[in-house]
């Protein structure tokens, strides 16, 4: 499919989902996107549930995860566990080699503590350019963005044409609420990370994520000691370096503090 057909796809897709269960919705991207579909997992609860969905149904969906080397032990178990029980792999994609010892030789190993450009280059190292190996070739890709996560991801499309990556990009569970998730994952026996439950509610790598305290936003314990308000790595980020506005094409407040991460 060329890009055009893709991104008329992707407005077709999103005119259907709001009447979809998120099974019907990943159903309906494996029936309708043509080629590879990549669901990029970071095994946060919302991902558990998405995996869950994906292996108990057998979907053709290749489920991926970002293995930056400084993930939670927790994370590691909690990968494990899901793969003993349905019986599937997960797939890694790990930092470039030699891009990552001169990443630690130019800002030492916890670098990224120490300017916000530090910590974009660790994670365009660590996670961004991983990523793109993961979706080379794909032409539709998953993940776990919720409207509910942070005020940066309200105005998020159901499904949308990533013009960078020229994919098209989908949030199946863009309008449930973490409540919603949690009900469900304890209702149908899918492992969630045992650090949900001590307030860890966006789990990303150790050294980058503490537990957020009473009347934070779910992702305030991502790179907290920033005072950027965005609290996003790059992956959900356009051509030039600000978060994804499907629906207005604005940037939000604060946005302009983003800088293009270096490749």
């Amino acid at each position: 499919m060329s890009a055009d057909d893709l991104r008329a796809l992707a407005a077709e897709l999103d005119a259907a989902f709001a009447s979809l269960s998120p099974e019907g919705r990943l159903r309906l991207l494996a029936e309708r996107v043509p080629g590879r579909t990549v669901f990029t997992t970071s095994l946060g609860i919302e991902d558990q549930m998405l995996t869950h969905l994906v292996f108990r149904a057998k979907l053709p969906i290749e489920v991926v995860t970002l293995d930056t080397g400084r993930l939670f032990p927790e994370t590691y178990a909690l990968w494990q566990r899901t793969e003993e029980q349905y019986g599937r792999r997960i797939k890694a994609k790990y930092p470039e080699g030699q891009a990552l010892e001169a990443l630690i030789d130019d800002q030492g190993i916890n670098g990224f503590y120490f300017a916000p450009e530090m910590r974009k280059s660790c994670c365009g190292v660590r996670k961004v350019e991983p990523l793109g190996r993961a979706l080379a070739g794909a032409s539709g890709w998953i993940t776990g963005l919720r409207r509910d996560q942070s005020p940066n991801r309200e105005k998020l499309d159901f499904v949308e044409f990533d013009e960078a990556r020229q994919i098209v990009k989908a949030n199946p569970l863009f309008d449930w609420t973490r409540e919603e998730i949690r009900l469900f994952t304890a209702e149908n026996g899918v492992p969630v990370n045992e650090l949900h439950d001590k307030g860890f509610l966006s789990i990303g790598c150790a050294p980058c994520t503490r537990a957020i305290r009473p009347g934070e936003v779910e992702r305030a314990g991502r790179w907290w000691w920033e005072e950027e308000t965005l609290r996003e790595c790059g992956l959900h980020m356009d051509a030039s370096g600000r978060p994804v506005r499907a629906r207005d094409g604005k940037p939000a407040p604060g946005d302009s503090a983003f800088e293009t991460i270096p490749s």
